[in-house]
């Protein structure tokens, strides 16, 4: 069975991933700024589905991937790589912007805040490219059913992804009115997080092969 160590060392990642730019911090920030904490939160909830929806997709995918083809690990390991490169130079290119400047939504029903919060991370790459090519690097197949490590990751991802997600939709138009009136920590906060990106991108194109 899965150890503690390795949860814990999947939960950084996850951290990490979770405070990096995105499609999901992007759509739940400009909510929560344009129409207040509990739409925001409502999309939170959406988003959650999303992330239990990939669980459950990459645990069975992923088990059926170890049994039959483990060298195709490498293929999902270095795409997974490019695209975290990919985000990083996003976060850093001049002109890139912050997921805390305020964008401009219209007011929606809790309904369509539930479902676009549901849409907007089962559309996000960078999910994908967690479940698809961070996590199966968690997974050993010697220490029992790869399955129940998938749901313990996947369980540990959702926990941190979903706790932080609420911490930023509630504090988000604090933040963006902290960053607004300081473009220095705006810019501090772009390389941080193309670093931390960049970073995972590293770790996972020199990740030996299981």
């Amino acid at each position: 069975m899965i150890d503690a160590a390795t949860v814990a060392a999947f939960a950084l990642v996850a951290l990490g991933m979770v405070l990096t730019p995105g499609p999901n911090m992007i759509y739940l920030v400009s909510r929560s700024i344009c129409q207040g904490p509990v739409a925001g939160l409502v999309s939170l909830g959406g988003v959650a589905l999303g992330f239990v929806v990939y669980m459950l997709c990459a645990a069975f995918g992923i088990t059926a991937l170890v049994l039959a083809v483990p060298y195709a690990y490498d293929a999902l390991r270095l795409a997974g790589a490019a695209y975290l490169l990919y985000l990083a130079w996003q976060a850093v290119r001049p002109g890139g912007g912050s997921p805390f400047q305020v964008r401009d939504l219209p007011p929606d029903g809790l309904r369509r805040l539930f479902l676009m919060g549901l849409a907007t991370n089962l559309l996000n790459p960078k999910i994908a490219v967690l479940y698809l090519s961070l996590l199966p690097q968690f997974v050993d197949p010697a220490r029992g059913s790869v399955l129940a490590q998938s749901l313990a990751l996947g369980s540990a991802q959702i926990a941190v992804s979903v706790t932080v997600n609420a911490m930023i939709a509630l504090a988000a138009g604090s933040i963006a009115g902290f960053l607004a009136s300081r473009p220095t920590w705006l810019t501090v906060q772009r390389w941080l997080m193309g670093g931390v990106l960049a970073a995972l991108a590293v770790r996972m194109a020199t990740e030996a092969r299981r």
